[in-house]
């Protein structure tokens, strides 16, 4: 393999499902395929704690999309908490108060090996959107900005679609993961993501991590799916890592 990495360890499932129950079959479901899955607000809010210690005694990392945003002192202490809890990513609105909030509560945790991720722009926003809200900002200018600014207060990734990855590398380098939802494979509908991208088109554009949910869960074998998007993966970082070393 080109690249320095498991590729199954870039591939996020998101267990975007109602229960800790049916979120444990699709674990079955996938095996092996997949050592890192995202727990987001629903299944959170319906399983709770227990089940992110669960899956962590079953081995499997864990992604945290809980998209904190609220007063310092509320993020820090809420930070804290996940980091207790061991899981690797945490997602955070990208607010420079909240940002640094949960910085500080995640240093509170000795060794902890917690990534804070900042929220650029939801992979359902479009320019119209931003407008409703007052931002008169493209989205590409918005999400490089709040790149930026998780770069200063000391995150170590950003969520952001498919299409941003390389207007992030110009502004910040290689100093951020970078962490793309709302991945569909070629022919799959992309639902209700405004920017939705391939895995080949994600990776090339130098995203690191893949959300995938709904193209494996809905799939009537969720492995073989899983072991697609991987296989389409791999040949992606194997390119990127051949371009790369072209250039040098």
């Amino acid at each position: 393999m080109t690249a320095q990495f498991q590729v199954r360890d870039r591939l996020i499932l998101a267990l975007d499902v109602p229960s800790a129950e049916a979120g444990i079959r699709l674990v079955e479901k996938i095996g092996e395929s997949v050592s890192f899955v995202k727990v987001g607000l629903e299944l959170f809010t319906a399983a709770g704690p227990e089940f992110v210690h669960r899956l962590r005694q079953q081995g499997k990392r864990v992604f945290l999309d809980l998209k904190f945003l609220d007063i310092e002192e509320t993020v820090r202490r809420a930070t804290a908490q996940v980091a207790m809890m061991g899981v690797d990513f945490l997602t955070v609105h990208a607010n420079r108060k909240a940002l640094t909030a949960a910085v500080r509560g995640r240093s509170q945790v000795p060794n902890s090996a917690l990534k804070i991720l900042a929220v650029t722009v939801l992979t359902n926003y479009d320019s119209q959107d931003l407008r409703e809200m007052g931002i008169q900002h493209s989205v590409a200018e918005l999400v490089t900005a709040r790149a930026a600014l998780a770069a200063e207060v000391g995150c170590e990734g950003v969520v952001a679609s498919g299409e941003e990855p390389q207007a992030i590398r110009q502004r910040v380098g290689d100093k951020l993961v970078i962490v793309t939802p709302g991945i569909r494979p070629a022919g799959v509908e992309t639902g209700d993501h405004a920017r939705a991208t391939t895995p080949a088109q994600a990776i090339a554009a130098g995203s690191d991590y893949l959300v995938v949910g709904r193209p494996i869960r809905d799939a009537s074998d969720p492995r073989a799916a899983a072991e697609a998007i991987l296989a389409e993966m791999q040949r992606a970082f194997d390119a990127r890592s051949a371009r790369k070393g072209a250039e040098c």
